[in-house]
């Protein structure tokens, strides 16, 4: 995704529903966009899968496909597979996180692990 791409992202992700071409416009005021560039930007993302857009009456809205969580562990597993050898990246990872984010991937694997035992 490129930095205008993130941008609109971003705004999209922080809509609590689904937004029009004009509402992102007005919302990214600040990079002075034409509305042309933006309606091509929110195009492209929905051609990427990023968003998914419906239709309402002339215009369409636009909503994210997933949540900005799940495009950052995308993101992470991605990177994770640059790596030749993924149990070092993971150990680096792990030695690089604080106490507390240590416990919520403790608590996450943890509830993995119950779920699979359930199964």
């Amino acid at each position: 995704m490129g930095e205008l791409e993130r941008s609109v992202m971003d705004i999209i992700w922080a809509q609590p529903s689904p937004v029009t071409a004009r509402e992102v416009g007005r919302l990214i005021a600040d990079r002075d966009l034409a509305p042309t560039t933006v309606m091509t930007v929110l195009d492209r993302l929905t051609r990427k899968g990023f968003l998914v857009r419906t239709r309402d009456g002339r215009a369409w809205r636009y909503e994210p496909a997933e949540s900005r969580d799940a495009y950052i562990a995308e993101l992470m597993l991605g990177a994770l597979d640059l790596t030749g050898d993924r149990s070092a990246a993971l150990t680096r990872f792990a030695q690089a996180v604080t106490g507390t984010e240590a416990e919520i991937l403790r608590k996450a694997l943890t509830g993995l692990e119950t779920e699979l035992e359930d199964e």
